[in-house]
């Protein structure tokens, strides 16, 4: 298993994390994304309005200290919600599992919430893992699809 580690994102994480947010096939698995994954400045506008957000905790995940991924926090209402997205090559090797339960120690606010598209059986796999459990489902629009799907709601009550 390699190391994981979290660190602030960095000016030269962009490039690495801009083309694993517009992989076609994580774009669809992941379901909620950018309206557009290729319209390079809108992803730098919103990389920059979520690194100076003082509401969203966002990091950089490195695996043996290469950039895998991020992860972050943000408030929804009085709820707080994670959200991740790891580059292809990191799915299926334990490290988004790892980086999520590192991350959850970091936070003190419980519960917390996370989504995922209901077909998306990695990532529910790696919710499931670090604690969270089905709490309901909603139907909204995923653009990465460009229709209207199934997203799990999930919590994390506990430590």
């Amino acid at each position: 298993m390699a190391e994981i580690e979290l660190r602030p994102v960095r000016d030269d994480d962009l490039d690495g994390i801009f083309d694993q947010m517009r992989d076609p096939v994580a774009v669809r698995m992941a379901a909620f994304t950018a309206d557009d994954p290729e319209d390079r400045a809108e992803f730098d506008a919103h990389m920059r309005r979520l690194r100076t957000s003082p509401e969203i905790d966002l990091w950089a995940v490195t695996a043996d200290g290469e950039l895998a991924g991020t992860i972050a926090s943000f408030p929804v209402g009085t709820d707080t919600e994670i959200t991740y997205w790891f580059g292809r090559s990191w799915w299926g090797r334990g490290v988004a599992t790892a980086a999520v339960r590192l991350y959850l120690g970091t936070l003190a606010v419980r519960p917390i919430t996370a989504r995922a598209a209901s077909d998306n059986a990695g990532s529910l796999a790696v919710l499931r893992k670090a604690g969270f459990r089905k709490v309901g489902t909603e139907v909204a629009y995923a653009t990465g699809r460009g229709a209207e799907i199934e997203e799990t709601v999930l919590r994390l009550d506990g430590p």
